[in-house]
């Protein structure tokens, strides 16, 4: 069964459970754990905590009734603060996932909705949340058979989708559909050009007469366009000459230079010179393409390493690469996006607008019925 990314208030989920950002202790937090008790009834579901539950430990996690909400359980996870992510905190917030789904396997739930558990006032880095919660789920699917939708919402993320999805599906619909309409009419094949009749000689003169016009027309333009090169009074040619390589040399000399000591560069080696000349840290980028830190370092310590396509497009998002250089480093593991491909041009799209978003053009993906990059 497959995993879900979608956009909405797990309040409003259907499904036959939901999991709960839970605290330690019989007391209600801020954001998810506070939406759901109010939609379950807040009075209800704290009296049954605390009458039947009691304290639980980060990391494991308990079931409730879902009362009010649309679902039949609550699966309440106790979500482990983030400190300085060396005080165990991953171990714990793994550990979250995997109790709830095993919990949700004995109560044999076939649909369940997570949040992205301790993203949110318990302070977890949310791109490394994502990474870990796409990681346990996707490892408990591929033994079990379960629907599992992980909900992302807040307002950032809202006004962001709101605000893309007119413009990315006109940038869709511009370089998608016109691809394929390309596509389809240059492979078929027209006849050739039929000689015009030799008795027809006044269409011949009337052609005649518009090709001359045209020629006439554009040696006007080509004299204009020379007349305007020709430099003001007192400057020499060769003078606006010297000037325009001064220019050119003094603003991109060393940077060209730069690049073409790069030119025969592997994935790898252009990656890291990329991210090396950018100011960036290592840790940045793979956190923001949410590429496991192993992955991310078998690809840095070997100059002939070649990630699988969308690693390499992760890791052009994590990089907050322009679209230049995204073909370049796509081209030097033998990548290529192409214009009829839906996934290549939402990812186009995220680049072009310099949004470096993974979660974000992960919904978006799963919006338009496309598999998703991360899981």
């Amino acid at each position: 069964m497959p995993l879900k990314i979608v956009r909405n208030d797990i309040t409003k989920m259907y499904a036959d459970a939901i999991v709960n950002t839970a605290n330690a202790h019989p007391t209600v937090g801020t954001g998810c754990d506070h939406a759901i008790y109010h939609a379950a009834g807040y009075d209800e579901l704290l009296k049954y905590r605390s009458e039947k539950i009691g304290y639980v430990p980060e990391g494991d996690a308990f079931i409730t009734p879902g009362f009010r909400l649309n679902c039949d359980y609550i699966i309440h996870a106790v979500s482990p603060l983030f400190v300085d992510g060396s005080s165990d905190e991953e171990t714990k917030l793994r550990s979250c996932y995997k109790k709830s789904l095993q919990i949700a396997l004995e109560h044999h739930v076939k649909t369940i909705a997570f949040p992205l558990i301790s993203t949110g006032g318990f302070g977890y880095p949310k791109e490394e949340g994502f990474r870990i919660a796409v990681d346990e789920i996707n490892v408990f699917i591929m033994k079990h058979e379960m629907l599992v939708y992980l909900v992302v919402f807040d307002s950032t993320a809202t006004r962001l989708g709101n605000n893309l999805y007119p413009d990315l599906e006109s940038y869709i619909d511009r370089n998608y559909v016109e691809e394929k309409r390309r596509e389809e009419y240059f492979q078929m094949s027209y006849p050739s050009k039929v000689p015009e009749p030799i008795s027809d000689r006044k269409s011949l003169r009337r052609k005649g007469t518009k090709r001359a016009n045209r020629r006439r027309l554009i040696e006007t333009t080509e004299r204009d366009i020379q007349s305007e090169m020709i430099p003001a009074p007192g400057i020499q040619m060769d003078q606006a000459k010297d000037q325009a390589d001064f220019d050119f040399y003094g603003k991109h000399e060393s940077a060209l230079e730069e690049r073409m000591k790069h030119i025969s560069d592997t994935f790898s080696e252009y990656l890291i010179y990329l991210i090396d000349s950018r100011g960036m840290t290592y840790p940045d980028v793979y956190k923001r393409a949410i590429v496991d830190k192993k992955v991310f370092s078998k690809i840095k310590n070997n100059p002939d390493a070649h990630p699988k396509k969308i690693t390499a497009m992760c890791l052009c998002v994590g990089a907050k690469l322009n679209m230049d250089q995204t073909r370049d480093l796509l081209a030097r593991a033998g990548y290529a996006l192409s214009p009829c491909d839906k996934t290549d041009i939402i990812f186009s799209y995220f680049i072009e607008n310099q949004i470096y978003d993974m979660i974000e053009l992960d919904i978006q993906l799963e919006e338009h019925g496309l598999p998703c990059l991360i899981s």
